[in-house]
């Protein structure tokens, strides 16, 4: 367990998994074992969404990939790179080809395991400030690779009638909820504000999307998106690739309210 530490703020990281951030006593971060979801955060790479409508398969320039839902990256161990009292680095790394093994098999999927055709480096970093808490994401791998990138954090709800503030708009739990699996799309967006009994906004830059996912109401997934998966016939979700040009970057920023 790495602990980031800075006033009064803890942040705390499981194996390069969010899994704290306690502000003043106040914790905003989704408790594993609590009911909702049995993580507090994972990243959506190469792909975001469900293929199993498409056989597992997704269409690539160099064929096609075995993948499951919300890509490979999600099945393989972080390494620590790097710690300081206010910051952490992790990565993991990807050789093409590479039989990953599939923890949704058997009971959920059929395919047992999975593997995409490209090289790539996936790198995680933590920065703790005065006032909030960066997450960047770098990617960088071979020219021309096709990605998208989904950040899925889960927010603990602490009142019973929480609110989500985007591009002007108020909306109801109620409403995330109506949608159910397929998590609601929140286009064209590049911050987000929960209001809950405390209050925290949740900024990008180089996902342009979000997508709220639950189905409890003591958790709220606000997900950061290159693209948003229920645009497109899951045969066609290569539709959503973006390229990759030597390494991209992102950048996640959570900034509670004083």
């Amino acid at each position: 367990m790495v602990k980031l530490k800075r006033n009064n703020t803890t942040v705390k990281i499981d194996a390069g998994e969010l899994v704290g951030y306690e502000v003043n006593g106040y914790q905003f971060i989704h408790q594993k074992g609590s009911p909702g979801w049995s993580s507090a955060d994972t990243e959506m790479f190469p792909i975001i969404g469900p293929v199993n409508e498409a056989d597992f398969r997704v269409k690539t320039p160099k064929g096609e990939a075995v993948q499951d839902q919300h890509g490979h990256l999600r099945q393989m161990d972080y390494e620590l790179e790097h710690q300081t009292d206010t910051s952490a680095v992790f990565a993991k790394e990807y050789e093409s080809g590479t039989e990953v093994s599939n923890s949704k098999f058997p009971e959920k999927s059929t395919e047992e395991a999975l593997s995409w055709p490209y090289d790539f480096r996936f790198e995680k970093s933590f920065l703790l400030t005065d006032d909030d808490l960066e997450v960047h994401f770098k990617i960088s791998g071979e020219e021309g690779m096709p990605f998208m990138l989904g950040y899925h954090p889960a927010f603990k709800l602490h009142s019973k009638s929480p609110v989500i503030l985007a591009k002007g708009k108020t909306i109801s739990l109620d409403e995330v909820l109506a949608v159910g699996s397929r998590a609601l799309q929140v286009a064209d967006c590049t911050s987000i504000t929960l209001k809950d009994e405390k209050e925290i906004t949740i900024e990008t830059e180089g996902f342009g999307n979000f997508m709220c996912w639950t189905e409890v109401r003591n958790m709220v997934c606000i997900e950061p998106i290159s693209f948003y998966p229920y645009a497109v016939e899951q045969v066609n979700i290569h539709q959503g690739f973006q390229m990759l040009k030597d390494s991209a970057q992102f950048k996640v920023v959570l900034k509670p309210k004083a």
